[in-house]
């Protein structure tokens, strides 16, 4: 049997999501519930790799098991073995043929910004605090020319490990609402650290230290020494993943 499970955390406590040997990471204690409720090891698939301090509200993992439990046994089993700060929202049986990383046919992220003069204190590993006001339309108009298929190179990480840097962006969207700005984007996929070198472009011709088309001299140099500083993670949150209907991947609905 197949199950996908949707998946929130706080990564404020862990070092990313992919398993290493020697820091506590998400997959780690999420692998660990599962086994438990399964009663055997128990490895999992996620639909987006996430790095350190990053955030999710809808991560989909996937995971196969002999083992035969009720829906609502898998959920409450594997939430009474998970670490507050993180929690399954959904347990889904799927096909055989589900991938939650190669069946993913989009995927949305959504960078926080608190932009006051003084820092935050309940917020503070949630949002990214920018004290100097950001001129949000000159952010959302740069922004347009980043939609679209394009070479990324100029917003990929050096240690990147994708086999080409080509990404279609199908929106990007940057609002404020009061002191919290929201950059939010959508596309087919995403290279390593892509977001938070987008959010530090945007940032910067917001606070005016570049014009709005700076934006598309980055993107047309392809190159990563061009694109300046790459945002903070706190601010950082993995929102959603698409995929076709017939998988029927739902936030929430097993209780």
């Amino acid at each position: 049997m197949k199950f996908a499970l949707v998946i929130e955390y706080d990564g404020t406590d862990f070092s990313g999501w992919q398993r290493q040997s020697h820091v506590l990471t998400i997959q780690e204690v999420v692998e660990q519930a599962i086994s438990q409720v399964a009663d055997h090891e128990i490895g999992v698939a996620c639909a987006g790799r996430t790095d350190t301090g990053v955030h999710a509200l809808a991560q989909v993992v996937h995971f196969e098991t002999n083992a035969e439990r009720e829906l609502r046994s898998w959920l409450l089993g594997i939430n009474s073995n998970l670490p507050p700060s993180v929690v399954v929202k959904n347990v889904i049986p799927v096909a055989y043929d589900f991938h939650a990383r190669f069946s993913a046919q989009a995927r949305t992220y959504r960078y926080l910004v608190l932009n006051q003069a003084v820092r935050p204190a309940l917020l503070a590993h949630r949002v990214t605090w920018e004290r100097v006001h950001l001129e949000v339309e000159r952010m959302h108009e740069a922004a347009q020319y980043l939609i679209g298929e394009h070479d990324f190179t100029s917003f990929r990480a050096l240690a990147c490990q994708a086999k080409h840097p080509v990404r279609q962006i199908h929106s990007l969207q940057v609002e404020r609402q009061g002191s919290l700005i929201a950059m939010e984007v959508k596309a087919n996929g995403f290279l390593h650290h892509m977001v938070r070198n987008l959010a530090g472009v945007l940032m910067s011709i917001g606070r005016g230290e570049h014009p709005v088309s700076w934006c598309k001299q980055v993107l047309d140099q392809k190159n990563r020494a061009c694109a300046g500083i790459t945002a903070p993670a706190q601010g950082l949150y993995f929102m959603a993943v698409e995929y076709d209907p017939k998988y029927q991947i739902n936030e929430f609905g097993v209780l």
